[in-house]
């Protein structure tokens, strides 16, 4: 399982439930949650987890309960903060893209230092919502003397909006981060006067070793201190998009943890890595974004499937 084996994954941020409607108009229910989701795809990949997240006392809040028990995921908090379990409405279209409307509550319980994580990932809504984002804010603070932290935008505007408190939220967690993942309508929606280089450059102005740019079936790209990589994705059936950007972020996160670049003693040795080693990243989170989008809902790959 390479360096740093000891030490585990703290997520971060939102569970909840996808209630998936198919452009046949027959809709289902997932477990879901872009910090649900990295955690599961995570775990599935071998690597230890515990996540903090919320959910309620009822019938959705069990069955993401059951989700994640299923994938051995240790709980950080009492999830048990919120009055209802949160929902995302997915509608489908033709081409397996999802459209998002979500019924959302988000806190976050008390979370302990101890043990000392490897790497802390935020994600998505749990880093801007109120009043979890700012118990977000203040873990990544205490955390990140001895982790790196990385932070994935998953910007959701229909709920958020992308107005400049949004913005403030957004870059007062990438300026903790080491690693930033952001889509590129992620960028469009909250920095719109920007072009895309010029908002990854405002993003790496912050702090961060590296920023990728995900732009689905074209590919993604790496931008960091000592070079820019641009990483193809797989081509694959699609079934829905659902939890494809959280496994690849979760993947980039497993493949540094191989290389042995993750932990705060390799913070130095994460702003100088090579092209050789991102190109090798980047394929991997790729190759477990393909297996995700080719089967409905958020299903992130077991190791196995990778090869």
């Amino acid at each position: 399982m390479g360096p740093g084996r000891e030490r585990d994954v703290l997520v971060v941020g939102e569970s909840l439930v996808d209630v998936v409607r198919s452009a046949d108009g027959t809709a289902r229910e997932h477990p879901g949650g872009s910090a649900a989701n990295v955690a599961v795809a995570l775990a599935r990949l071998g690597r230890p987890v515990r996540l903090a997240t919320a959910y309620a006392d009822d019938a959705r809040g069990a069955l993401v309960a059951a989700h994640l028990e299923a994938a051995g995921i240790q709980l950080a908090t009492d999830p048990r903060t919120i009055a209802r379990t949160s929902a995302a409405l997915a509608t489908i279209g033709t081409d397996g893209a999802a459209t998002y409307s979500f019924d959302l509550a988000w806190e976050l319980g008390p979370v302990a230092d101890r043990p000392a994580p490897l790497v802390v990932h935020a994600c998505s809504l749990g880093a801007v919502v109120a009043p979890g984002a700012e118990d977000v804010a203040a873990l990544l603070r205490r955390l990140r003397p001895t982790a790196t932290v990385t932070y994935d935008v998953n910007a959701r505007p229909a709920v958020t909006g992308a107005g400049p408190d949004v913005v403030a939220r957004v870059e007062r967690v990438a300026a903790l981060a080491d690693l930033v993942k952001a889509s590129d309508e992620d960028l469009a929606a909250l920095w719109p006067d920007l072009d895309e280089t010029s908002a990854v450059a405002r993003l790496l102005g912050l702090g961060p070793a590296a920023v990728v740019v995900t732009r689905g079936a074209e590919g993604a790209t790496w931008t960091g201190q000592r070079c820019t990589v641009e990483g193809a994705s797989r081509s694959v059936g699609v079934a829905d998009t659902i939890g494809a950007g959280d496994t690849f972020g979760a993947a980039l996160v497993d493949a540094l943890w191989e290389r042995g670049r993750l932990g705060a003693d390799q913070r130095e040795a994460l702003r100088g890595i090579d092209e050789n080693e991102v190109v090798e990243v980047l394929d991997h989170a790729a190759r477990a974004a393909a297996v995700t989008v080719s089967r409905p809902g958020a299903d992130p790959p077991y190791r196995h499937e990778l090869g």
